[in-house]
Formats: structure tokens, sequence, C-alpha cells
């Protein structure tokens, strides 16, 4: 164990209220890529004639939801993916009665597969699908399971996913929830994001502590307000810490 990590332990130890802020770099250990490293989704040359960021809008959904779905189900689901040393670590340290929330930008529900119980998801979920027509629900399995477009078995409305697309707000009771909890906690654990993406990025100024911890394999803007930086696997810090913390 290094002595970042060693510190990292101590700092859980001495903290009660602990808020972890993740992006896609915790489910890069699950097998589910990234948007913006170089063998990420962004940067991965595509069939569909359209940058993945104009394919995630809420334009393209309403205009070419077809192409939108087959670059969806290929590119953007994994539900063979299972939960990495991270999630479990951040599950476990809940179960201790440390965690009081996770803030997630990622719409895989990792987190919840790994048993935490209190996530906000900034950006929504896969496993979440709603009519846009009569709001039925629909699980991921049902989604997929249907060919071109989804359409509601009730009423014959378009199925949309439950996922923040370009162009479209955030959920207010997740921004809500989030800014809270972050406001409230006496740690706040940053890791796997890069930061760049706003407004979620923006979350972590609402953290005023003294207790700010950064995880993350490449540099990050917010990397010299860190009062403890670790450039290494998020999922192997959090394990060697929570193990020892708790």
């Amino acid at each position: 164990m290094t002595e970042e990590i060693k510190t990292l332990a101590q700092m859980i130890k001495d903290s009660k209220r602990i808020v972890f802020f993740g992006g896609a770099g915790v489910s890069t250990e699950s097998g589910i890529p990234d948007f913006r490293s170089e063998q990420g989704i962004y940067n991965t040359i595509h069939e569909y004639g359209a940058p993945p960021e104009e394919m995630l809008s809420h334009t393209f959904f309403m205009r070419n939801t077809e192409k939108f779905y087959n670059f969806y189900r290929s590119t953007m689901i994994y539900p063979d993916a299972q939960p990495n040393d991270a999630h479990k670590a951040l599950a476990k340290l809940e179960a201790a009665g440390k965690l009081t929330a996770i803030v997630t930008q990622n719409i895989d529900g990792l987190h919840q597969a790994a048993g935490s119980k209190r996530v906000y998801e900034v950006h929504g979920s896969v496993h979440r699908n709603y009519c846009m027509k009569c709001h039925k629900a629909f699980s991921l399995d049902e989604v997929m399971a249907m060919k071109g477009i989804p359409r509601c078995d009730k009423c014959g409305g378009v199925i949309k996913p439950d996922v923040v697309l370009y162009e479209e707000s955030l959920d207010e009771d997740a921004i809500n929830g989030s800014i809270e909890a972050i406001r409230q906690a006496d740690m706040l654990i940053v890791g796997g994001t890069s930061l760049n993406v706003y407004p979620a990025a923006g979350f972590v100024s609402y953290y005023k502590g003294s207790r700010l911890v950064l995880i993350n394999k490449s540099a990050t803007s917010y990397d010299k307000y860190a009062d403890l930086l670790i450039h290494d696997s998020i999922g192997k810090v959090l394990s060697q810490a929570v193990n020892e913390a708790v």
C-alpha cells in the first residue's frame, strides 16, 4: 500500500459524511469505454455519418430516431458489465455508515448493482425508459428486445431512454440532491472524471471542506485544489483504502 493510499484511508477514518463524485473512468475497469480518451467513444470512427456528440443530441434523436437507436444500442449499452472494485468499495463504505451519497455522471447503473443505495445519476440511466406519449415505463431488457425504434405496447408512442442528451437539461432533483450532499460533506472524493463536462463538473465547487481527494489517471483542472491527489487505478486505490479504513 502506498503512502498516498494510507493517507486516504486515514482521511476516511476521520470523516463521517463522505460524498463520492465520479465519471466515466469509474466504469472503464468494468469494460465500459469512456468518452474522451484515445480509445474513448468520441475518438472512435463510427459508421453512422455523424460525430457522437451530434448523434447523442435531442435534435438527432427526434429527427433520426432509428439511427439514434442503432448507435445507442451498439455503443452505449453494455448489458454484461459488472461492478468493479471501485463500485464495491463505495458500497462497502456506505454500508459502514461513512458514505452519505454518490454523485455519478455515468448512466450504467453499476453503483446500484454493487449495492449502493443513495445514488444521484445526474445524466440519467439506461435502465429507465419511458413512452414519450403516455409515459409508461420500460426496462432496458424490454427496450433492447425491440427491433428498430422501440414503441410503447400501450399507445404506440416512441420510447426514450431516461438519459440526458445534448441540448437537454439535467434533472432538477438530481442537481439539488447532489449539491446539497456535497455542501454537507466533510470529505469529497472525486474519481474517474476529467471534470470537463459542465454543469455537473461545477458541483465540486460547492464543497468547502479540507478533505478534497482527486483520484484520476490523468491530470484535471482541479488538481491544484486537491488536499490529496492520486494518479492511479481508482479500483485499486478505493479498494485498498476502504479495506484499511473500515
